[in-house]
């Protein structure tokens, strides 16, 4: 699967609170918090589910991948999405080592899966 995404008994809001925190803990930092639900319906667009979208950044991971390739530039920051489905609510993001595989380096491989199993360990502490 291209993503990684749990059930988590809160509300989104109380959920991306504790994303945020679990994030700091890893040394990440939310760069951007759009509530995507909220921009539409200010759009006059009818939408009745919550999304908020947290932008996330660690910049000395950063650093090492684009050290590596520009190319990666087209996949930061990293995007952790709380929303919920059909009354429940879910935290989940695309994993970096499935978005790495479309450029062809192997320590940016390396880099990748590390950086995705602490942001999986953070969304695992929500």
């Amino acid at each position: 699967m291209f993503h990684y995404t749990k059930e988590v008994s809160m509300s989104v809001k109380e959920a991306a609170e504790k994303v945020e925190s679990a994030l700091k803990d890893e040394s990440f930092g939310v760069l951007w918090n759009l509530d995507l639900a909220g921009k539409l319906q200010e759009k006059g667009i009818d939408f009745n589910e919550e999304v908020v979208i947290l932008e996330v950044c660690n910049p000395h991971e950063a650093k090492k991948v684009l050290e590596q390739s520009m190319l990666v530039s087209y996949f930061l920051p990293c995007k952790i999405t709380v929303y919920t489905e059909n009354g429940t609510t879910k935290v989940g993001m695309a994993k970096p080592s499935k978005l790495i595989e479309l450029v062809d380096n192997d320590e940016l491989k390396r880099l990748a899966l590390d950086i995705e199993d602490r942001l999986v360990a953070c969304l695992d502490r929500v």
